[in-house]
């Protein structure tokens, strides 16, 4: 049976110039005053007490004092200044002393008392005093081999971890210690499908520490868990919390890095069980059923070469030099294989649909792979250690026993759609993969919960779209919201204006042949019209047909001066649309536009197309001194401002720009610094 503790509210702080040792001698003294056995009102609280306490402490270094709230925590010479005036203190027995009294009845053959002395150990492991004599007992490797044993299970095993994980919170053992039977019992409850969720939180705690704090651990762990064996658990009814999520983080990150041997392994072009994937990917390709044995060696060498130049390999004659540099190689291999295997008819028309061009366009499938490989394991970091500052976490990576390879296989695929919609060529063929690795991180940014989700985000990132969102994001840039480059952009724009405005007039002195449309009927004859190089003066007339260059102004017999515009009139507004009849079209009234001059006299044109649309009516809009403010005037504006503002900050790259301009320093007193020439 435990012994009680006393708890004592005590108005004294523990940062007098008295040693623990003096204050406990002090406690002392007030016990045997308060319990003495003369006092009969005591008598009660002296019955509770150990018969030690009655008394005196006797040897005072078998107690200490307790902090009386949730952690326990005991005081010792480090920690005494930190106790605050008025704290509840509990006198109890000293670390020592419960570290072997527990290191005692943790292994007592009653299922009761060991239960509960493994609760109290690991709700007392937790004190770091504590934790270093239970330690000095060798007490780790009494609750190692009671892992190794197998024999507890239910809240028995729970405890024991529990125990297990706050003794080594501590950092007083080293975690390389443990042996590979210890390794491998915890990491069978991880594996189990159905495992109690105390065990399993605390052994998932147990192997990311492992992880995080052992190479030789790290690659010791690597073998024991697979993806496929941690799906279970987030598959299951029970509810995964942030730390658990944090630990499978941690092993998620793990199990890819058992693809890091893979990915460190050359091919070895004499390895003839290597050399048959690639036969086996030549084969599934071109559906080659078998080898032409009455062929000469250099015909069948032949034929090899053409096959695995249409596969896409750097080297034709010896594809498997291919996989000698790492990283990626023998992971690659591995990809194309399962992309031929278990997406048979994607990867037929990849390969064909490329091999039959000839245009230079087609999309290498095996220089690809190999460095899609590469990059996919940069981007989810294959090979690196996990980071407790990362919080990169995946869920669509446990949807899938080979979710890796399953991966390869979309963005491969997605590659190919890329290529073709860049018409990259073989020197694009880095632009193409940046394009890719920014489809790919933006769709990881979103979080995809399945492959099947990322897939789809995949298809509303296309080429066209990752040019939007860059143009976008340039233009959102905080760097071109600030006051300087506002104002920048405020002193460029006349001068952009004044462009765009003598670029509509100079279309304007080129001049645009109209289509003449009468009310009643379309008729194939033609108009011309055309401003004077002085600008003062509209040249137009009739002309049989549509002509193929310009006309001159010399023939061009009717005039209309400049001066004598007094509007320009748009739409369904214009004279020539109010007219009854067929003319009342949509896709009509908006290239119609008419020029009143004199009093009621109108000249009415139908735009070719709404290109020469805006440009005429920004042009007379110009000759009028109107602003501009047709769509094409904007598009040219954010166009040529864009560019210009480019132009005059490339100097100013990687350069903070400021919020506001530096201040005006005050004149100087006089001038007399100034050189006098004379």
């Amino acid at each position: 049976m435990k012994k009680p503790s006393l708890s004592l509210s005590l108005s004294l702080s523990l940062s007098l110039s008295l040693s623990l040792s003096s204050y406990l001698d002090y406690i002392s003294c007030i016990l045997h005053k308060m319990f003495s056995p003369f006092n009969t009102n005591n008598a009660t609280f002296s019955s509770l007490l150990p018969m030690d306490f009655r008394w005196s402490l006797g040897n005072h270094e078998n107690f200490a004092l307790q902090i009386a709230d949730a952690t326990n925590f005991y005081i010792t010479e480090k920690n005494r200044n930190d106790i605050k005036n008025g704290s509840i203190l509990r006198l109890t027995t000293s670390p020592y002393q419960t570290a072997v009294q527990l290191h005692e009845r943790i292994q007592s053959s009653s299922m009761d008392a060991k239960l509960e002395s493994l609760k109290d150990l690991a709700n007392a492991s937790r004190d770091i005093t504590f934790a270093q004599e239970f330690i000095n007992l060798d007490g780790i490797s009494l609750l190692t081999l009671m892992v190794e044993s197998g024999t507890d299970f239910g809240d028995l095993l729970s405890f024991t971890l529990t125990a297990f994980v706050e003794l080594m919170d501590h950092g007083i053992v080293s975690w390389d210690t443990f042996s590979v039977a210890f390794i491998k019992k915890i990491a069978s409850y991880v594996n189990k499908s159905a495992m109690d969720t105390a065990v399993l939180q605390r052994s998932l705690a147990i192997l990311e520490s492992m992880v995080l704090n052992s190479q030789d651990l790290y690659h010791k762990v690597a073998q024991e868990i697979t993806i496929g064996q941690l799906i279970p658990h987030l598959q299951g009814p029970t509810p995964i919390n942030d730390e658990m999520a944090h630990q499978l983080y941690v092993l998620q990150v793990l199990t890819f890095n058992l693809l890091e041997d893979r990915m460190m392994t050359k091919m070895d072009p004499q390895d003839q069980a290597q050399r048959d994937i690639i036969f086996e990917l030549r084969r599934i390709a071109f559906d080659v059923e078998c080898e032409p044995n009455n062929g000469s060696i250099e015909k069948r060498k032949s034929m090899y070469t053409r096959d695995y130049k249409k596969l896409g390999f750097i080297n034709h004659v010896n594809p498997a030099v291919d996989f000698t540099q790492i990283p990626p190689g023998m992971l690659a291999l591995d990809n194309m294989l399962y992309f031929a295997r278990h997406h048979q008819d994607a990867y037929i028309r990849i390969v064909l649909e490329n091999s039959s061009r000839e245009d230079k366009h087609e999309c290498p499938f095996g220089r690809s792979s190999i460095e899609l490989t590469k990059m996919l394991c940069e981007i989810l970091k294959v090979g690196e250690l996990p980071s407790e500052n990362c919080h990169d976490f995946h869920p669509m990576f446990f949807t899938h026993d080979r979710s890796f390879e399953e991966f390869f296989c979309i963005c491969i695929q997605l590659l190919n759609k890329t290529w073709k919609e860049m018409r990259a060529t073989s020197e694009d063929f880095n632009k193409v993969m940046q394009v890719v690795r920014e489809q790919i991180m933006r769709a990881l940014t979103l979080k995809p919960n399945s492959l099947d989700q990322f897939k789809s985000r995949l298809q509303n990132l296309s080429y066209t779209e990752i040019l939007k969102i860059r143009q976008s994001e340039r233009m959102n840039q905080e760097d071109f919201q600030s006051r300087p480059i506002l104002e920048l952009r405020e002193k460029i724009q006349p001068e952009i204006m004044e462009l765009i405005k003598q670029q509509r007039l100079n279309r304007l002195c080129d001049g645009t042949c109209f289509r003449k449309i009468s009310s009643r009927r379309r008729q194939d004859k033609f108009w011309y019209c055309r401003l004077s190089p002085n600008h003062k003066v509209l040249h137009y007339g009739d002309l049989e047909e549509s002509p193929q260059g310009e006309v001159p102004h010399d023939s061009l017999q009717e005039k209309l001066p400049v001066a004598d515009i007094k509007a320009v009139i748009t739409g369904k507004d214009c004279p020539h649309m109010k007219e009854k009849g067929a003319l009342k079209q949509n896709k009509v009234l908006e290239l119609a536009f008419s020029v009143l001059y004199e009093s009621d006299e109108y000249l009415n044109f139908i735009a070719p197309d709404k290109h020469e649309y805006c440009v005429w009516i920004d042009g007379l809009n110009a000759l009028l001194g109107k602003e501009m403010t047709s769509d094409y005037t904007k598009s040219d504006m954010d166009t040529l401002l864009s560019m210009e503002m480019k132009l005059r900050l490339l100097d100013l790259e990687n350069i903070q720009i400021p919020e506001a301009p530096p201040p005006i320093p005050k004149e100087p007193s006089n001038y007399d610094f100034v050189y006098d020439c004379n």
